[in-house]
């Protein structure tokens, strides 16, 4: 299943939902753009027959148990390769400065690392 992960969610909703395929997935996740406005449920069948969905951490892990078998699973598939993080820049702790001003004017890409070692 097409699937796009859309944390961003004002200014990239509608192209977000343009990217997907037929049957496709929306995530959407955030809004560091501004919450998303009211969606017409006829846009979904209009786009492909879309599924679209706003997901909450506390839906999946209301107690501690579950948060910690979560946490538990998703170590384990760093662990053994199954998912790799894309870390493209790492900072200091003394570059936090730095690290803020380039999350700010958006100059990363994928993760971004704060070091202490560093």
């Amino acid at each position: 299943m097409p699937v796009v992960y859309d944390s961003v969610g004002k200014d990239t909703f509608m192209a977000s939902i343009d990217s997907l395929a037929p049957r496709g997935l929306m995530v959407s996740f955030g809004n560091a753009s501004g919450p998303v406005g009211p969606i017409d449920p006829l846009l979904l069948s209009a786009k492909g027959s879309l599924y679209l969905t706003r997901p909450t951490l506390f839906h999946y892990a209301s107690t501690t148990a579950a948060l910690d078998r979560i946490a538990s699973e998703f170590f384990a598939v760093l662990g053994d390769g199954r998912v790799r993080v894309a870390i493209h820049q790492r900072f200091g702790l003394s570059e936090i400065v730095r690290a803020h001003e380039a999350l700010e004017a958006r100059a990363t890409q994928g993760a971004s690392v704060l070091d202490p070692g560093r």
